[in-house]
């Protein structure tokens, strides 16, 4: 049998290519290679830079669905059925609603696929492929299994391995799938597994994509000393309690860390009250003043992760998190407008209050365009919205702002690694939030001239 794995795209165009400078391998298929029997044939195809060969003859092909992509997964596995070939769908949406991803494809896998996923195989190659699996979450997730980074070759990703420690988070905030998907636990595999997969490939630089990798603190510490005589430099993502820890953070860093995804969210506690993240509610009275200092002062490279659009939002105060994360020096910062994402408490509140655009179904809607407003906010119009937080991600990238974010002693210039990769992806990431701003959801044919015209016009901020 022949097993054809493929990494959707958010949208493209249907005669040119539209290439995602700033892609990562695709980890997830990398897991599910490697879970695949060695009889079985497997090639992998990414959507974000190269097309789909939908005549290549396959016997089964299945697609990892995130909210943002459903609409374009849908389109690729059309294609598929169409010449018969039976598809399979898996993902974080999938697990949100599993059945609109039902209607799409011949098999729903719900859950992490480790418990059912060679099950699947053998149903497929006796033609038994059932419409649906649903695994029960592995306490050690990704156990004995080693990523199979062979199908990445030739693909153009960014030099950084990606990996995982942990899964899941145990915070609740309100608008996270994450914690939807996982329940709300976090899960850790063992240290030796992970130890085993770093010395498997050849990178010194790696990125563990988990969800909160300090979520355990006695786990993360356990990983970090582990790391500390591989001598490599990771980044990764992290929550603000984790400063509170002096022997978590002094591990942390002697283990190679650069630095980390913060979700700071908001800088008005009256909106980290309402989405319920309680490891910022203890943030100094100074907002993040004191763990500010914390980072600077253990020399971390902080991406800045914020959510605008919360009922608490005006024009003004998200302007002011853009100038608070500009006078701080971040590394990176994101001014994401607040997702509704399916069966969250988020979307079930804003339902209920009637504050959903987009017939409730963003992803899926014809209108909806990459970085839009897709909901009412209390003290602006959505229009509003998509504006001021595009504007915010348009300041936070100028020239004038990297050269100026550049020059702090204490993170982007503390060694000459950290400022020449801070001077090597800050003009990448700035390129691509002006080439997927206002991106069209799956197929459009105009998507390549509108975009192409979008960015000339906004590439003089």
């Amino acid at each position: 049998m022949k097993l054809t794995l493929i990494k959707p795209n958010i949208g493209r165009a249907e005669h040119s290519l539209y290439v995602d400078e700033g892609r990562m391998e695709p980890l997830q298929l990398g897991i599910l290679a490697a879970l695949t029997p060695s009889h079985v044939e497997v090639v992998m195809y990414d959507d974000r830079m190269e097309q789909i060969p939908y005549d290549e003859p396959t016997d089964l092909v299945a697609l990892t669905v995130e909210t943002f992509t459903a609409r374009r997964a849908y389109e690729i596995a059309a294609e598929f059925r169409k010449r018969g070939v039976r598809t399979v769908m898996g993902g974080m949406h999938a697990m949100l609603i599993p059945d609109e991803v039902a209607e799409h494809c011949d098999c729903v896998m719900i859950g992490d696929a480790e418990p059912m996923w060679a099950e699947m195989i053998l149903d497929a190659e006796k033609g038994q492929l059932k419409p649906r699996y649903e695994a029960v979450q592995p306490t050690c997730p990704q156990m004995n299994v080693i990523t199979r980074r062979d199908i990445f070759e030739g693909k153009g990703y960014l030099p950084i391995t990606l990996l995982q420690f942990s899964r899941g988070c145990a915070h609740k905030c309100e608008f996270c799938a994450s914690s939807v998907y996982f329940k709300a636990r976090h899960f850790t595999r063992p240290v030796e597994d992970v130890i085993k997969e770093i010395k498997s490939q050849k990178r010194k630089l790696l990125f563990f994509v988990d969800d909160n990798i300090v979520c355990n603190h006695e786990k993360a510490k356990e990983l970090f000393r582990a790391l500390i005589p591989l001598k490599i430099k990771w980044v990764s993502q992290g929550s603000m309690d984790m400063l509170k820890d002096p022997e978590l953070m002094r591990l942390m860093v002697k283990s190679g860390c650069l630095g980390l995804v913060i979700g700071f969210e908001s800088i008005s506690p009256e909106c980290i009250e309402q989405m319920g993240k309680y490891t910022n509610k203890k943030a100094s009275g100074d907002m993040y003043a004191w763990e500010i200092a914390e980072l600077r002062k253990w020399g971390l490279q902080t991406w800045a992760a914020f959510t605008v659009g919360h009922d608490g939002d005006t024009v003004e105060s998200i302007k002011a998190t853009c100038d608070f994360a500009i006078k701080n020096k971040f590394t990176f910062a994101a001014f994401n407008i607040l997702m509704p994402y399916p069966n969250t408490p988020l979307y079930e509140k804003l339902e209920k209050e009637g504050r959903l655009l987009y017939d409730g179904k963003w992803w899926l809607h014809e209108e909806y365009r990459f970085n839009y407003c897709s909901i009412v906010p209390k003290n602006m119009t959505p229009d509003e919205l998509t504006e001021i937080s595009f504007n915010c991600r348009a300041r936070f990238n100028s020239r004038m702002s990297i050269f100026t974010r550049a020059l702090d002693l204490r993170t982007n210039m503390r060694t000459p690694y950290r400022f020449i990769t801070y001077l090597i992806y800050n003009p990448l990431f700035r390129k691509e939030v002006f080439k997927k701003q206002g991106l069209k959801f799956g197929l459009e044919e105009k998507n390549a001239e509108e975009n192409a015209e979008k960015i000339s016009n906004e590439n003089t901020v």
